[in-house]
């Protein structure tokens, strides 16, 4: 069990050795982010911006017009949030090499509460030209985006979960921009997933295996661009889709799959987010049971779908 955060500050502190250029800007948030070791081994390429996220963009478009390789560092609300216009205007407009790092995002951030819980950032962030947008499910594939972002030149965000997750890949998993993954085989329903949900679909798709249902799990990292080839196929065999994301319903992975499935083969689907509401304090089981994400809640959901699509087909 590792958080994807610890995982980013490991495999950033890595990379600094790879890339001379790569230099790294906190919003006073290094203990949280984990840029804290990148800190330490390469003092002369980092900067801690103090808490004024926007000036910290701009650093960083600045830094990437003369050639630097930036990663900003924040918690998602402030970087797709209180930073948007400088995100937008700074570092898209231009396509700068601007690597986003967004921690703490969704309902698993907890006990700080709705300011802290970022449920727009996937919508907000795949809506500006040029951005792309990651959102990886464990320890590998988050080392594995940042990699792939490091790799290939132009903005990216990357959001990267806070909360101690089992290891789905293991070391060899080689993270590809614009791919999802299967990680489950099935033929009753695809489960299209991203970030913390993707494990959860996975206890999800065990729960429902007992009463002889059969879920084909998708892992949908790659949010923009998006994989619309592999959703694609599993649909036409399975028949009907449900998405799941730490994320409001509205603009995010379901809407990558709701438009894509809307233009090219249209299916029963239920996109599986939050409704409209700001997140709510608590323990993260507490507020996913509360937000509609309990494993009995979506496995009812699930066997609803299923007879819509028989009906349906």
């Amino acid at each position: 069990m590792k958080a994807p955060r610890d995982a980013f500050g490991e495999a950033l502190a890595l990379l600094g050795e790879d890339y001379p250029d790569l230099f790294v800007l906190c919003a006073d948030l290094a203990a949280a982010t984990k840029v804290g070791a990148f800190a330490k081994k390469f003092p002369e390429r980092y900067l801690n911006t103090g808490i004024c996220e926007q000036n910290m963009m701009s650093v960083a478009a600045g830094l990437a017009s003369e050639g630097l390789i930036p990663v900003a560092s924040t918690f998602a609300v402030f970087a797709a949030g209180r930073a948007f216009d400088q995100v937008r205007q700074s570092i898209a407009f231009d396509s700068y090499n601007v690597k986003i790092a967004a921690t703490h995002p969704g309902l698993a951030v907890g006990a700080d509460g709705a300011i802290h819980q970022c449920l727009e950032d996937i919508a907000l962030m795949r809506s500006i030209p040029n951005l792309r947008v990651l959102c990886p499910s464990d320890e590998v594939s988050t080392a594995g985006a940042l990699k792939a972002a490091l790799k290939n030149d132009g903005p990216f965000y990357i959001r990267i979960g806070r909360a101690e997750l089992p290891k789905l890949y293991d070391d060899t998993f080689d993270f590809e921009i614009g791919r999802s993954y299967i990680l489950r085989e099935g033929t009753d329903i695809t489960i299209a997933a991203c970030g913390i949900m993707t494990y959860r679909a996975l206890i999800l798709a065990d729960s429902l295996a007992k009463d002889n249902i059969s879920c084909e799990v998708i892992d949908c990292s790659s949010i923009k661009p998006f994989d619309t080839k592999t959703l694609l196929e599993s649909a036409r065999k399975t028949g009907c889709v449900m998405s799941i994301e730490d994320h409001s319903r509205f603009g995010g992975l379901g809407s990558c799959v709701a438009e894509t499935l809307a233009e090219n083969f249209p299916v029963p689907l239920k996109i599986k987010g939050t409704d409209d509401r700001f997140g709510d304090s608590g323990d993260r089981e507490s507020l996913f049971n509360a937000y509609g994400f309990a494993i009995e809640d979506l496995a009812e959901t699930v066997k609803r779908l299923i007879n819509k699509s028989k009906k349906f087909g």
